[in-house]
This record gives structure tokens, sequence and C-alpha cells, in this order.
């Protein structure tokens, strides 16, 4: 028998991106040798638990809980905000306008409290405090800005609508790394607004109704939750109008969706074929 030592990429549970070696123990002229299996990806719909107002003229780009409070994003070149959210009436309590220039797209919280929130095409990520809504800076980054989350404190996951994810630092932005997101071995792309929730990438992809979980290591797709079931009046609604917009509420377990410009916000859970919720409070 002789050993090898397989050289390979992995995420450290600091979520830094290191070399390592796998060590594995391989026959000489062994037929018995064979690559590793796809695992099957868990299907899943979406249980709606409640409903809430949402506003129907909120071209929705990102939503999140901060503490508890629930903020959003929304798009559209001279609309676009970053935004804390009445949940009971789905109406902005405060807000904070982006350059007028700029076409938001989704944003997360940092370690330290603030908002990071990207833009499609201006290669700028504004950095805002929270209170009051104030931009304290911007970050540069390359190509386009989708979808964006925080997987651990030292590293942010973001998308660009490609079948890439993009590892960056919560704390100037740069970049250490990428995964590319396969299904079944075969890349996925599209792939927009993000929600990282216990070391799973939730990714929505783009002009569907279709939500991924995705291992941030291995870039592989684990789950593929069908949401087209929630009860939406799409006839009222125009072509880009689509689900987006992920948003994890810790205290409960259950997910937060909605889409551009839908008038409702739905409480959800994540239900498997044996009917068990794949994250319990």
């Amino acid at each position: 028998m002789v050993q090898f030592g397989l050289l390979a990429l992995r995420l450290t549970t600091r979520g830094i991106l290191v070399l390592g070696f796998l060590s594995g123990l391989i026959s000489c002229g062994s037929p018995t040798d064979q690559p590793a299996a796809v695992l099957p990806v868990q299907q899943m719909i979406v249980e709606v638990v409640a409903e809430f107002p949402h506003d129907g003229e909120a071209f929705t780009q990102g939503l999140e809980f901060v503490d508890g409070r629930l903020f959003e994003s929304t798009g559209l070149v001279g609309q676009s905000q970053i935004r804390e959210i009445d949940l009971s009436l789905g109406l902005a309590r405060r807000w904070g306008f982006l350059n007028s220039t700029w076409f938001g797209e989704g944003f997360t919280a940092l370690p330290d409290g603030r908002l990071v929130q990207l833009t499609w095409k201006s290669g700028r990520a504004a950095v805002w405090d929270i209170e009051p809504f104030s931009l304290a800076t911007t970050w540069s980054y390359g190509g386009q800005g989708w979808g964006i989350c925080l997987l651990d404190s030292t590293t942010l996951v973001m998308s660009d609508g490609s079948s890439s994810l993009t590892l960056r630092s919560p704390e100037d932005f740069r970049r250490l790394g990428q995964v590319e997101v396969t299904q079944n071995g075969q890349p996925v792309d599209r792939l927009n607004e993000l929600e990282c929730v216990d070391g799973t990438v939730w990714a929505n992809v783009w002009q569907t109704d279709l939500l991924l979980g995705i291992d941030p290591v291995t870039g592989a797709v684990t789950h593929e939750v069908d949401a087209s079931m929630l009860p939406v009046d799409r006839s009222s609604l125009g072509s880009d109008d689509v689900l987006n917009g992920i948003a994890f509420h810790a205290e409960s377990g259950h997910f937060f969706l909605t889409g551009k410009r839908w008038p409702t916000l739905f409480e959800v859970t994540f239900v498997p074929a044996d009917g068990v919720p794949l994250i319990q409070p």
C-alpha cells in the first residue's frame, strides 16, 4: 500500500481559504479506485406559516433580519435604497438613498454592525451605518454585483449572476477565493439573492421560483426548494417582478420570502418529502 497526499482546497472553520492535504490509501494498480459519488439533491417545497403586507412598489433586491429587525435593499437607477421595514405594515420606517446613478442590489450585515449593499454594474459596494442611515464608505470590486451574505466572521459570499460565488473579506472586501456552483455535476448560473444560514448558502435563481442550498466548500447544490406554490397573483405583476428576497429569522427558524413589487411577504418553512422542517427553531 502506498499513501498519497491529495492537494485540496477547503474552508477552515474560521472561513479562510487554505491549501490542505487529504490523505488517502490507494493500492498500487488497484482497479477499485472510483471517482467520488455525486450526492443526490434533496427536493423540497415551501410551507406558508404566515403572510405579511409588502410594499408593492419596492423593487426588492435583498432581505435580511439584523438583530431581529427586518431590512431590505431595493434597486432601479434613481430609486435604490436601504430600508428598515415595519413588518406589520410592510412599509419602510426609515431609509437611505444610494447614489442616483447606481442600481442597488443585495446587501448583508457586517460583523461590525454596518450594512454592505452591492450595486449592479457600478463596481461599488456601499457600506452603511445603521443608526442613522448614512454612507460610511464604499468598496470597489470588478464585474457585477447581485447577492451577498455573511458566511462567518471572516468571509462574505457574493454572487454576480453567473455560476460562481466569490469569497471576500468583510474588513475591506478583498477577494479571498471563488467557488463554482454545480448541481449533479453541471454548473448552475443566474445565482442572485443570497442568505447564509449555519454554513449553507441559500441562493435564489433569477427568473425562477427555485431556491438552492449550496455547500460553500465544494460548491455542490445540496437542496432544491420549489417556491412556485406561493399564493401570489402573478396576473398583476410584470415580467421583471420575480421571486427575490430571502431572509432567515433565527428566533423562529423560519424563512421570509418575497419578490420584486410583490404585495406580500411570506413566512415559510422548507419542507422535505417527510414533512419535517429542514431547520428547527
